[in-house]
């Protein structure tokens, strides 16, 4: 690939020097015994080398021509292909065209690619409200561990991990963190190209929801929206996760946002295949778990607040770092947004979507001037090469051939993306709010000043249609605060609240004070809502939030941080937990039933609700004192 433009040596904010120190500090057990797991799985030369011959046999049994000769020779690098392909997503149907270009052009670098497997890839919108969305965050692990099956197989030199969206990326990239001496690019499939602007969309969904349009009109408007293959343009979970996984340095500069069916996406596809394959020898041997590092996570963490990305993230980045054996906890994620100034306005943000950002400058622009500003930190490996700076750098086509160029130097855009010296707020705009409700997230990046603070009556609810038919019903048509209980990992799977948005909507138009409080998640899509998620203590684990009542004064401070019910204490300690979470037998139909022991074993939102336990040099199979080369 192209070298790296030079760059003197930047002094990093002292926050983000402070808040790494500690990360490390923190973690320095956990994560030196995984890099010793990772150090002892490491092999000289391709891995199949070893196998048994019945072993290999079956390696290459159904391979044919050069590729059946490379895996036999046990000569050539093996790599694996993981994909979340399937047709019925947008998102993820142009995968199926990849693996075709891949293994040839794996083949021309001296290796062979074979397809090792498949993981699940579900879609938020299309179960939103529905059943099936209370899988969508077990599906996370799930991916995970199919991820790990894919390379249990042993014959693998490499990984090409293909997915998009909101629990696919994380998922793939915790499942191939478990075989961390593997170099792995994470390898996108673009953004559809824009269509109805979010602005209308948002308008028709909450004329919808006060009966003034029909189902015909909102179909319409949808549709006009979500149009064509490629990502959704709206900056949710599926867009954070690659804006932040290229600041991590796992995708090539400029990969996240080059629309499917081009042929630029195209060639960086070839060349990630290309990459692969000179990642996994000797001279350039670059570990995925090499990349994850401490100094990564927090880039990515940087990435996500400077453009107000999804409060999904405070989930997965947990997880995906305990993954590596690093420790991150909400508090990191508040002080880094006190010092990381906003410079993206993308929907729900505000108006321009995905592909405007990246007109604007996008990542490389963003990685500049963060990076200018000791915002970033510089000195991490990436599957580009040694040096964050190489993603200044833009991918083009010259005379039909991959190269890359410098980035803008300033912003096309100055309403969607803005330097460092000049953001659009102070701050990232994802605070933490604690009090005695317990610990919960909050993004106000989109939530105008005046509407911040909010201290109304609640009004609490044990489900998301409960809520529907109380406003219908036009019961919530004054100032309010809805509780939302019950939606955590342990009572049912942690479902996103996105059709609760336009009627708060429709209830802060009307000119009321409306806030949402909820243990279950907003994603991206809270808007210009105040709405306080991933409360934890979750109720169904016997959390305060199962002890509100309709009535009971609730006040939100997302300023101060503050977020109480007023109850005198001796008052709320004495009341009985209610609106328990279902009972394993009541909670079935749409597959759920299959996913009974993950909901028992989960952890809270605020250790990543995962099911894969505290991170601790148990974890990883080794006991504290186990080294590792850092």
């Amino acid at each position: 690939m192209n070298s790296a433009p030079a760059s003197a040596d930047r002094p990093v904010h002292p926050v983000l020097a402070d808040v790494t120190a500690r990360i490390t500090a923190r973690s320095a057990p956990t994560r030196e015994t995984y890099l010793a797991r990772v150090a002892a799985a490491r092999r000289q030369g391709p891995a199949r080398a070893g196998l048994g011959c019945g072993n290999l046999a079956h390696g290459f049994a159904a391979c044919s021509g050069p590729d059946r000769l490379a895996l036999r020779g046990a000569t050539k690098p093996g790599i694996a292909i993981v994909s979340a392909y399937n047709d019925l997503l947008s998102a993820h149907q142009p995968l199926g065209e990849f693996p075709a270009w891949i293994k040839d052009a794996a083949r021309e670098a001296g290796g062979v690619a074979q397809f090792a497997g498949g993981v699940p890839a579900m879609c938020d919108g299309i179960t939103q409200g529905r059943p099936g969305m209370e899988l969508s965050l077990f599906s996370r692990d799930v991916i995970a561990m199919a991820t790990g099956i894919a390379l249990s197989h042993d014959l693998f030199d490499g990984a090409l991990l293909l997915g998009v969206c909101d629990k696919i990326v994380p998922g793939l990239l915790i499942g191939a963190l478990a075989f961390g001496h593997l170099p792995a690019i994470l390898v996108p499939a673009g953004p559809m190209q824009s269509g109805l602007p979010n602005k209308e969309k948002v308008r028709i969904r909450q004329l919808f929801a006060e009966g003034k349009a029909s189902r015909e009109d909102l179909l319409d408007a949808e549709s006009a929206s979500y149009h064509s293959p490629g990502t959704c343009t709206f900056y949710g979970t599926a867009n954070s996760n690659q804006l932040v996984v290229e600041v991590m340095g796992l995708h090539l500069p400029g990969a996240s946002f080059v629309h499917p069916g081009t042929p630029l996406r195209r060639a960086l596809t070839e060349e990630a295949a290309r990459r692969i394959v000179a990642l996994s020898q000797t001279e350039d041997y670059t570990p995925l778990a090499h990349v994850v590092d401490e100094r990564s996570v927090v880039n990515g963490l940087v990435a996500l607040l400077a453009t107000g990305g999804s409060t999904n993230h405070t989930l997965h980045l947990v997880a995906i770092a305990a993954a590596a054996g690093i420790q991150l906890t909400w508090d990191d994620f508040a002080d880094l947004s006190a010092a990381v100034p906003q410079l993206a306005r993308i929907y729900p943000n505000g108006s321009a979507d995905i592909n405007h950002f990246h007109a604007a400058g996008g990542v490389q622009f963003l990685v500049a001037t963060l990076l200018d500003a000791g915002l970033l930190h510089e000195d991490v490996r990436t599957v580009a090469g040694p040096g964050l700076s190489r993603y200044r750098r833009e991918p083009v086509l010259d005379n039909g051939s991959l190269t890359w160029r410098d980035g803008p130097a300033r912003s096309l855009d100055a309403s969607v993306l803005r330097p460092a010296d000049n953001p659009f707020t102070a701050d990232g705009g994802l605070r933490m709010v604690t009090g005695n409700l317990g610990r919960a997230v909050i993004k106000v990046s989109a939530v105008a000043p005046e509407h911040r603070v909010v201290e109304a009556p609640a009004r609490v609810f044990a489900t998301q249609a409960g809520f529907d038919r109380a406003f219908r019903a036009g019961e919530l048509d004054r100032d309010v605060v809805v509780v939302l209980r019950n939606q955590g990992p342990r009572a049912n799977g942690m479902p996103e609240l996105h059709g609760l948005t336009p009627a708060l909507g429709v209830l802060m138009d009307r000119g009321h004070r409306v806030a949402l409080v909820t243990d279950g998640r907003m994603s991206g899509a809270s808007g210009k809502i105040p709405a306080v998620i991933h409360v934890t203590p979750e109720a169904a684990a016997g959390g305060p939030l199962a002890k509100v009542a309709d009535g009971d004064l609730v006040r939100l401070d997302a300023d101060a941080g503050r977020l109480e019910v007023l109850v005198d204490a001796a008052e709320l300690a004495a009341r009985e937990l209610t609106d328990t979470a279902p009972d394993d037998a009541a909670w079935h139909g749409t597959g759920r039933e299959l996913f009974t022991a993950l909901r028992r074993a989960v952890g809270p939102a605020d250790q990543g609700a995962s099911v894969f336990g505290p991170v601790t040099p148990e974890h990883f199979g080794a006991p504290a004192t186990v080294g590792g080369a850092r």
